[in-house]
């Protein structure tokens, strides 16, 4: 068994306080987040199960984590009712409207900008 492989094995949650598997090497009955929500489920509220890491370069910590929730738990995706699509179309809306014009652009407004493109740049505008 490599170094990497041993530190990522700890189905009895003694190091890392929860059942640790390799990448890819995870019990039947548990997934992911994304996991769940190919399938139409989302968690409902249980505890984290397990969880899969592996080593990573990138992280400050050396590893990569990703918590797995068991399937016989989980429940089905709420449906979106018109209420909450009217929610989704204010926010979007929202995101589109430049404070300081206060038309609507048609795109989302760059949070680096604050503003829609032709207030950000206004002199390349009449020039073109």
């Amino acid at each position: 068994m490599s170094p990497a492989f041993g530190k990522c094995y700890d189905p009895t949650g003694t190091t890392w306080g929860l059942p640790t598997y390799p990448w890819r090497l995870a019990p039947d009955g548990l997934a992911t987040r994304r996991q769940l929500r190919a399938r139409g489920l989302r968690p409902g509220g249980q505890p984290v199960a397990a969880q899969v890491m592996r080593r990573s370069r990138r992280r400050k910590s050396g590893a990569l984590v990703a918590y797995l929730y068991r399937l016989d738990l989980a429940k089905p995706v709420r449906p979106m009712t018109p209420a909450l699509w009217r929610a989704h179309d204010a926010m979007m809306r929202a995101r589109r409207t430049c404070p300081q014009c206060s038309t609507v652009a048609g795109y989302c407004i760059p949070t680096s900008l604050g503003v829609c493109v032709t207030c950000a740049y206004p002199e390349e505008q009449r020039a073109a």
